[in-house]
């Protein structure tokens, strides 16, 4: 079983942190989600306190999905609000195609369906094998270094000085086996499409980008055509960590609960 935390009362909501990540990743914004739910915030495999043996089954995607719907009937807490960031993101969704009865309400933010052809996978795969690689050789601290010099996370570098050192010491905590052992196992090269799963989806899907992450922005619009019951908002002053560098907003998409 994952570790996770279990706060506040209400309707349940899952928390799914992206890569580098950890149920810790929450922590600003308990309190408030709190007074709305009761939150669930899991330590994905090769994450925070959550520690496997050296197995890639286990971290495979449809592997992880069966633990978490497992998870959520084990602790009384389906159907559950079930939201993910980025790596989260595409856990949530292969979650809520593989059990929808579990799933009220999928948030997704920053979050793909993965890659659509096995050109593409085979090539994002090569390059997760290779960056697992380098994390194994080069230690915690050099990946975090080079993780945190991405573009995508460009917006961060904005944030209060205390932010982005609280932000790394969060990734500093990770083990570096764990981390690769997760890039192979549900990598966006490992995880199977779920493209043709959207149009299946029949819970409301709440899609969430930040206005300065083009590249999610524009997949956030592609996936809401595809999903019947989809809403796109898209956050004006945020790049691909909306809660993290617009978290007074990301709270108000996140507790405004469609029909309530």
């Amino acid at each position: 079983m994952y570790a996770f935390l279990d706060r506040g009362h209400g309707p349940p909501l899952l928390l799914l942190h992206g890569f580098t990540g950890s149920s810790e990743s929450w922590e600003p914004l308990l309190p408030a989600l709190c007074e709305h739910f009761r939150v669930l915030a899991v330590d994905l495999p090769g994450h925070g306190r959550t520690r496997l043996p050296d197995d890639v089954a286990a971290y495979t995607m449809p592997c992880v999905v069966e633990t978490l719907a497992e998870m959520l009937v084990a602790n009384d807490a389906a159907p559950a609000h079930v939201l993910g960031y980025s790596m989260g993101g595409r856990v949530a969704l292969a979650l809520a195609a593989h059990a929808p009865q579990l799933v009220q309400r999928l948030i997704l933010e920053s979050a793909s369906p993965g890659l659509a052809t096995r050109e593409e996978r085979t090539a994002r795969a090569a390059a997760d094998e290779a960056l697992a690689d380098r994390i194994e050789a080069r230690g915690i601290a050099a990946f975090v270094d080079e993780w945190e010099k991405l573009p995508l996370f460009a917006a961060q570098r904005a944030l209060p000085e205390a932010a982005q050192q609280r932000v790394r010491a969060l990734r500093l905590r990770n083990d570096p086996h764990g981390l690769a052992l997760s890039l192979r196992g549900m990598g966006t090269g490992a995880q199977p499409s779920l493209w043709e799963a959207l149009p299946a989806l029949r819970m409301p899907v709440q899609l969430i980008a930040g206005r300065h992450d083009a590249k999610f922005v524009a997949i956030a619009h592609a996936m809401a055509q595809q999903i019947p019951h989809a809403s796109l908002t898209i956050a004006p002053d945020a790049g691909h960590t909306v809660h993290l560098e617009a978290p007074d907003a990301w709270l108000r998409y996140v507790t405004k609960i469609p029909g309530i």
